[in-house]
């Protein structure tokens, strides 16, 4: 199977929710998982692993503080992620203009970087969804052939 870094972004702690919970549900199907609540790039062996982020977006499209470093690396860094594939999940509220922007851009500076999208964004709406974790898990479930 495969190793995930997931990576998580929040500024409340509700996306470190859909996290753990992503992380229960992978380790069920057998991959090996690692959650950076305070992730730093240069602390994450990013050879041969798929990337999960879940994000959510702060202000005016912003991203969270405790993933904004993790980003600017990324962004600046010439590090060839061919390798890597990543999924992206973002936690917002569509009542915004910037609903899951962060989430939004991080999925655009990962094929940037020449990693390979396994599965389309994935976007959790709180004004609508009761059980965001669930449904998070339930994605993972119903992609599990594209992990």
């Amino acid at each position: 199977m495969s190793s995930f870094q997931i990576i998580v972004g929040s500024m409340l702690g509700g996306t470190e929710y859909v996290a753990e919970a992503c992380e229960e549900t992978l380790v069920a199907l057998g991959h090996q998982v690692n959650v950076h609540l305070e992730p730093k790039f240069s602390d994450i062996n990013l050879k041969n692993q798929t990337l999960l982020v879940c994000t959510s977006t702060h202000g005016a499209g912003d991203y969270p503080d405790n993933i904004e470093p993790f980003i600017q690396d990324l962004d600046k860094s010439d590090q060839d992620l061919s390798s890597n594939s990543f999924l992206v999940i973002g936690v917002g509220d569509s009542n915004y203009d910037t609903f899951c922007a962060a989430a939004k851009n991080t999925s655009n500076l990962l094929k940037s970087k020449g990693c390979r999208e396994s599965v389309s964004l994935k976007t959790l709406d709180m004004s609508q969804d009761i059980d965001p974790e669930d449904l998070a898990q339930q994605w993972l479930i119903e992609n599990k052939d594209h992990l």
